[in-house]
């Protein structure tokens, strides 16, 4: 049994998963962290919660470090999360997307951290249940986490029965879906439709380029403000103008970034990325520095967190 791991010990971990992820672990949290971590000793047979902090600590512990803050990361999803937000995108975002990008027939979507997959199937079967909308387009999506282990469970796109019952119709199992000997597999068609890479939302992820929706769900609430605004500021130029950001349903960038404002319809956790134009039209805007795409300037050539 271990010994019950003292606040020196749960400070230097703490800025570890931090250091990683993002994450701002709060001291109540202590009895947490340290379950979490048991899988990390056994993995590294490390006897004790101080002999995981030297063995961090070390010039080769980096690896470690990050096995750590993949262990304590709960990559909590599931089909169609927050339904009240997938309505809203399928309802609002898609019908607006399809008419605007319509000379293009072209559409980019991220998922960031995506966690095990679930999310970016979700919207694939949006789109794919719009029909005729989006018939003959280029669709991209992508999906990114900074865990290994999340992305190529989203990769092998396998669930268990528990997993499928968690908001996705039955309709949508039995089109989308087959039986296999450990649970239900995605169908190739939809699976092919979805680019899984490892992406660390602390990091410039411009290399993935600029998209017509974000969704970053569920994911700023376990970040502190500083670490929120940050997030924010590099997801604005990966937001073409005009483009989406998806947060939870009870997430908000109130406060915490002016480059993106609530749709004409309101829909809990869905922000449009502003233009110049609006900032005008919006009288307080019209003071705030153009990014790079707003003042017409190349567009440029572009998971993850404790879901």
């Amino acid at each position: 049994m271990l010994a019950p791991m003292t606040s020196q010990e749960f400070q230097f971990l703490a800025r570890a998963v931090k250091d990683c992820t993002g994450i701002a672990l709060k001291e109540d949290q202590k009895s947490l962290l340290q379950s979490r971590i048991k899988r990390v000793l056994k993995e590294y047979q490390l006897s004790s919660v101080p002999a995981l902090c030297v063995a961090i600590a070390r010039s080769d512990g980096e690896s470690l470090k990050w096995r750590l803050a993949e262990c304590v990361a709960v990559q909590e999803t599931y089909f169609f999360r927050d339904k009240s937000v997938f309505d809203c995108f399928v309802d609002q975002v898609l019908p607006a997307l399809a008419a605007e990008r319509q000379a293009s027939r072209r559409l980019r979507i991220w998922c960031a951290a995506c966690s095990t997959g679930q999310e970016p199937y979700s919207v694939s079967m949006a789109i794919e249940e719009a029909g005729a909308l989006f018939r003959g387009w280029d669709i991209e999506i992508l999906a990114t986490d900074f865990s290994e282990e999340a992305l190529l469970a989203g990769q092998r796109g396998v669930y268990n029965q528990f997993e499928v019952q968690r908001g996705l119709p039955v309709t949508h199992l039995i089109k989308y879906f087959k039986t296999v000997a450990d649970g239900w597999e995605i169908t190739p068609e939809l699976r092919e439709k979805v680019r899984f890479r490892r992406q660390n939302l602390m990091h410039n992820s411009m290399r993935h380029g600029v998209f017509d929706v974000v969704l970053c769900r569920n994911v700023l609430i376990y970040f502190d403000e500083v670490t929120k605004r940050q997030v924010l500021s590099r997801l604005v130029d990966q937001v073409t103008p005009g483009g989406y950001l998806l947060l939870g349903a009870t997430e908000s960038v109130l406060g915490l970034s002016d480059a993106f404002g609530p749709l004409e319809s309101p829909c809990p956790g869905i922000y449009r990325r502003l233009t110049n134009e609006d900032r005008e039209a919006r009288g307080g805007f019209a003071g705030l520095p153009a990014t790079g795409a707003d003042r017409g300037g190349a567009q440029p050539v572009v998971a993850a967190a404790w879901r």
